[in-house]
């Protein structure tokens, strides 16, 4: 069955908030649910799936059914991380081309700063407790790996076996700040140097403070239609045309710490949407570190494997390079509430629809700078390199 363009995103909502210490997750939910609802001329009424992730301790499907007074007939509350809300794109997708739902939202809010979570930091303390979770995510939680670690042994992993340099990855970084600038809304808007990047402290060697993802508070929410409903809607749709959904994990103790989920991914969304690396005019690729962006873009089969140094090298990134990546400011510099996947698809949809046109913001197809991109790629990583991970590929394209 041919999938494509059986779906389209019509509605996006972000939720303008970095520190919110007044709201509750719900509100936050309820908040971007509405402003996505508006964006698309809809209702409440209207939706009929509603897709929902949390951080632990978790808000359920059917708790925010309850604190919208909704009645949907599809609740999908699948949590691999931050890629959950690519899984769900790719789930419903599926269910509206089964017909089983007209219309869905996708919807996500965090107040990891406000509520003092520390991400990145080992065992309990990760989700603000001061006891060992009830259900360890994996063996080596107990004895406080650190998600920050995880990735750097990564890192170190590719620069003993590619010899890649702390510079290329702070290129990265350098370029998710240049594009935060021009979001009002960003954590982070001061431009930065890879001098910058390389002179802030080391959390966990080879990453610095600046090779890190910020902690905020936020949330963000996308309304998925039918065809029929979408020719309809108040905002110009952009269509899924394609859509893959990987696990990475130990591998019984044979595991190849430079395979991402990923590498598995990348082929179902391009097999499925017929189009080619050449064809993607923007990525929006998850960026928890700077290390996640190289290794991705290689697993994505943007370069070759060890390549990914040279690629994200001399502005192939920034919003005026050949593949302009995260125009948001990503996770490194504008917010990132814990789980991030769906920024993602926030932004491609903005930048697809021409939402940023006559500004510095907007990008440009690269067969016609003049104008919008045709076709964006996003990537959502959950879980953490070097340990079990989910990734999540969708490809969208513009009316």
């Amino acid at each position: 069955m041919d999938l494509r363009r059986t779906a389209a995103i019509v509605g996006v909502y972000e939720h303008p908030t970095r520190y919110a210490p007044d709201k509750s997750e719900q509100l936050i939910i309820a908040e971007s649910i509405i402003g996505a609802l508006n964006d698309a001329g809809l209702e409440k009424k209207d939706v009929d799936a509603l897709f929902v992730a949390a951080m632990p301790p978790g808000i359920t499907g059917y708790g925010m059914c309850d604190y919208l007074n909704i009645y949907p007939r599809w609740v999908d509350s699948t949590n691999v991380g931050g890629g959950s809300f690519e899984f769900h794109l790719s789930h419903a997708l599926t269910a509206i081309a089964a017909g089983r739902i007209n219309c869905a939202v996708i919807a996500y809010g965090s107040t990891a700063r406000s509520g003092g979570v520390a991400v990145g930091t080992g065992g309990a303390a990760r989700w603000g407790q001061a006891r060992l979770s009830p259900v360890p995510d994996s063996f080596e939680d107990i004895y406080g790996t650190t998600t920050v670690g995880l990735y750097a042994m990564v890192a170190q992993r590719h620069m003993y076996e590619y010899g890649t340099k702390p510079e290329q990855l702070a290129e990265i970084a350098v370029a998710m700040r240049y594009h935060a600038s021009m979001n009002p809304h960003a954590m982070y808007r001061d431009p930065i140097t890879v001098e910058d990047v390389l002179s802030s402290r080391i959390i966990s060697s080879p990453l610095h403070l600046l090779d890190c993802c910020v902690i905020s508070d936020g949330g963000g929410a996308v309304v998925v239609a039918s065809p029929s409903l979408a020719r309809s809607t108040r905002k110009k749709p952009v269509w899924i045309l394609g859509v893959g959904e990987g696990i990475a994990h130990q591998g019984g103790g044979w595991r190849d710490l430079l395979e991402m989920a990923a590498y598995q991914s990348a082929p179902q969304a391009f097999a499925m949407a017929g189009v080619t690396h050449q064809d993607i005019d923007m990525c929006m690729i998850y960026d928890s570190f700077t290390i996640t962006v190289l290794l991705t873009l290689e697993n994505l089969g943007f370069c070759k494997r060890g390549e990914g140094g040279d690629f994200v090298s001399g502005g192939r990134l920034r919003i005026d390079g050949d593949l302009p990546t995260n125009t948001d400011g990503g996770g490194l510099s504008s917010n990132h509430p814990g789980m991030r996947g769906i920024f993602l698809l926030i932004e491609a949809t903005r930048q697809l629809r021409g939402d940023y046109a006559g500004t510095p913001r907007q990008t440009h197809a690269r067969r016609n700078r003049a104008e919008p991109p045709y076709i964006a790629l996003c990537h959502g990583t959950g879980g953490a390199l070097g340990s079990r991970h989910s990734g999540g590929t969708v490809i969208l394209a513009r009316d």
